[in-house]
């Protein structure tokens, strides 16, 4: 079987254990598979993120452990076409990626990593579907004016979503993000101040098409905070990380654009500059999934540059570099992680910063999954799966507070509560330079 992913890191995983129980076939993904000890920690229905699809169906089939029994049960025959059998083909299309597994496994099953090769190896056997390929495609689509105006007219229009749905599988009840065009390319933005540490702000596809003033709002945090700001990614650059083609098991598009990205950041990488990032999922595909493509060493050394904004503040204020002073007046903020957030631990960075902020009165809101997961709330056949993941845990905090501002900083997160009804979900960045410049206010 040709593998799409760098396995090798499992190469010796399982050798010499009488009871891994590794698959006859497919190499170093099945000991990926076979690291699996079958404790069930993953069919919980407690504190911690995994496994999502579990806790709202009860089905133990569609927990880590249970894909891995139908895994172990394809790989051990020599016909690849029992990879695709509709019992496996379903248990991995409801795994929404969360990495919670990774990190709550005693063996760090990397589920996620593993449904990537699922899926490239049944796009190589079968075909990509045009869904499939429009969500892969999405920050190449984004770029076109009249996506904008198409997505605007679906939503406004109850029978053309319906349309919509029975061609593509795009779930009708689900209201689509409408991108803001770039009428606004601001100077600024792409050119770093005259002094200060130099930094790098990766501006992600969907912070520059959906979210633009986030982006602005973390430059302008950083540069009052006296960092010299490369913002990389603004519109003329068009840069991706390939998260989407990644996601949709297109292996090679994904290792191309990684590859254009990480070409970009060389000369920043060279120099020891920190990679900054504002969307989880993007940009700790970086640390991540990179180190999979079989970029080479760059990518490993990429990985070790790469931080989430709060990942980097709390960096620099534990080394005391950190020169501004956060104050809002008894504000109430709940927040949601992103699953990848929570999966690297970053939440404790988020808890270290927010304790900063003078006057914040915030909680984290103990989820799982919000459900989105990237396209997964917006398919017909998963939408009633995705509202069920949101009403676990985050739709009842929030309703139980509906006067409270909310955090999320995943943007799948914020369209999954933004279509809930709920307040606009804050950036981070967001938060924090408007804590800031009430700082200078008040002085």
């Amino acid at each position: 079987m040709k593998l799409f992913l760098d396995w090798s890191s499992y190469q010796n995983a399982g050798m010499g254990d009488a009871y891994a129980d590794i698959p006859k076939n497919g190499g170093d993904f099945a000991k990926a598979v076979a690291v699996c000890i079958n404790s069930r920690q993953c069919e919980q229905t407690g504190k911690g993120v995994m496994c999502p699809s579990y806790r709202v169906t009860g089905n133990p089939l569609l927990s880590p452990g249970g894909r891995v029994k139908l895994l172990k049960a394809a790989l051990n025959t020599a016909e690849e076409t029992k990879l695709f059998t509709p019992e496996l083909s379903e248990a991995m299309n409801l795994c929404v990626s969360c990495k919670g597994c990774k990190r709550e496994c005693e063996n760090e099953v990397d589920m996620a990593l593993i449904k990537a090769e699922y899926l490239a190896q049944q796009h190589d056997q079968q075909g990509l579907s045009l869904r499939h390929k429009l969500w892969a495609n999405l920050p190449a689509l984004l770029r076109l004016p009249v996506i904008g105006k198409l997505v605007s007219w679906r939503n406004q229009q109850p029978w053309l979503a319906k349309t919509a749905e029975k061609l593509f599988g795009i779930a009708a009840l689900a209201r689509l993000p409408e991108p803001i065009a770039a009428t606004h390319s601001n100077p600024t933005l792409t050119q770093p101040s005259q002094q200060g540490e130099e930094v790098v702000l990766f501006i992600d596809s969907f912070n520059r098409h959906f979210n633009p003033q986030v982006a602005e709002a973390a430059v302008s945090l950083l540069t009052t905070a006296g960092y010299r700001v490369h913002a990389l990614g603004w519109p003329g650059e068009q840069l991706c990380c390939g998260r989407t083609y990644f996601n949709n098991g297109m292996i090679t598009k994904a290792k191309q654009h990684a590859g254009q990205l990480l070409q970009s950041l060389q000369p920043h990488l060279t120099a020891g500059r920190w990679i900054i990032g504002l969307e989880p999922s993007c940009i700790l595909s970086l640390r991540d999934e990179y180190l999979k493509l079989g970029l080479g060493d760059a990518a490993g050394k990429l990985a070790e540059k790469v931080l989430l904004l709060e990942e980097f503040i709390a960096k620099e204020q534990t080394a005391k570099r950190w020169p501004l002073a956060f104050n809002t007046d008894n504000r109430r903020l709940l927040v949601h992680g992103h699953c990848h957030q929570k999966a690297v631990g970053a939440m404790k960075a988020m808890r270290k910063v927010l304790k900063s902020v003078n006057g914040l009165d915030f909680e984290l809101i103990e989820s799982s999954c919000c459900g989105m997961a990237g396209h997964f709330g917006l398919e017909a056949e998963h939408y009633q799966h995705s509202q069920a993941m949101a009403e676990l845990a985050l739709f009842p905090a929030l309703r139980a507070e509906p006067q409270a501002a909310v955090l999320a900083n995943g943007f799948s997160c914020q369209l999954q509560i933004n279509n809930g009804g709920f307040n606009r979900p804050l950036h981070l960045a967001e938060l924090l330079l408007n804590a800031s410049q009430h700082t200078q206010e008040k002085q």
